[in-house]
């Protein structure tokens, strides 16, 4: 036993990738978590966003959805590339990809932040940033989408549910407890 100096500590072993439909909290969900954890927090979206200059709603309308999920593809290879191990948020489509899904699992472990339907409405639906909801009916389109999806999300390697109730740390220690299950990804250390 420690007397008090001693702090709980964890060691990364591999990257985090958050998957999971937008609005699952994947960006706040992965800055606490990063920053519980003590390792880089890193955005395929934001990095996006950074080399076009451009917002990702900008890219689909100028390039078209094909155009972005190829430049989507590569900065998520390029992230995973880093010897640097961290926690990674995605777009909400990026695990539909068979080549990010081996990328992310020869490199990382994918955790599916999995949220009902009515929490994903409430986050998104005042919000229009997100090109694929700029439809008649964007909640119809986020049933659809979140119904044609989840076959893909169902292949990452861990499962944490979200729920309104939760507050953000309190996902990112639901993540971390689902983490520690795989000791080739997480442990805990004393120091």
């Amino acid at each position: 036993m420690c007397a008090g100096e001693c702090r709980l500590r964890y060691q990364l072993k591999r990257t985090v990738v958050l998957v999971g439909m937008m609005g699952a909290g994947k960006t706040a969900v992965g800055t606490a978590l990063a920053r519980t954890l003590a390792v880089p927090f890193l955005d395929s979206d934001a990095e996006i966003v950074k080399a076009a200059n451009m917002t990702i709603a900008e890219i689909f309308e100028r390039d078209g959805e094909a155009f972005f999920r190829r430049k989507e593809s590569q900065v998520i290879s390029r992230l995973l590339a880093s010897s640097r191990k961290g926690i990674l948020s995605t777009g909400g489509g990026a695990y539909l990809r068979p080549e990010n899904r081996a990328a992310i699992a020869a490199r990382g472990v994918a955790v599916w932040l999995r949220a009902p339907i009515e929490l994903l409405w409430q986050r998104v639906r005042h919000k229009d940033s997100r090109p694929l909801l700029r439809t008649a009916d964007p909640r119809a389109t986020l049933v659809e989408m979140a119904a044609a999806r989840e076959p893909a999300y169902a292949k990452a390697e861990l499962v944490v549910d979200a729920d309104a109730g939760y507050s953000i740390d309190d996902m990112a220690e639901r993540v971390i407890e689902a983490l520690l299950t795989r000791p080739d990804v997480l442990t805990r250390r004393k120091t």
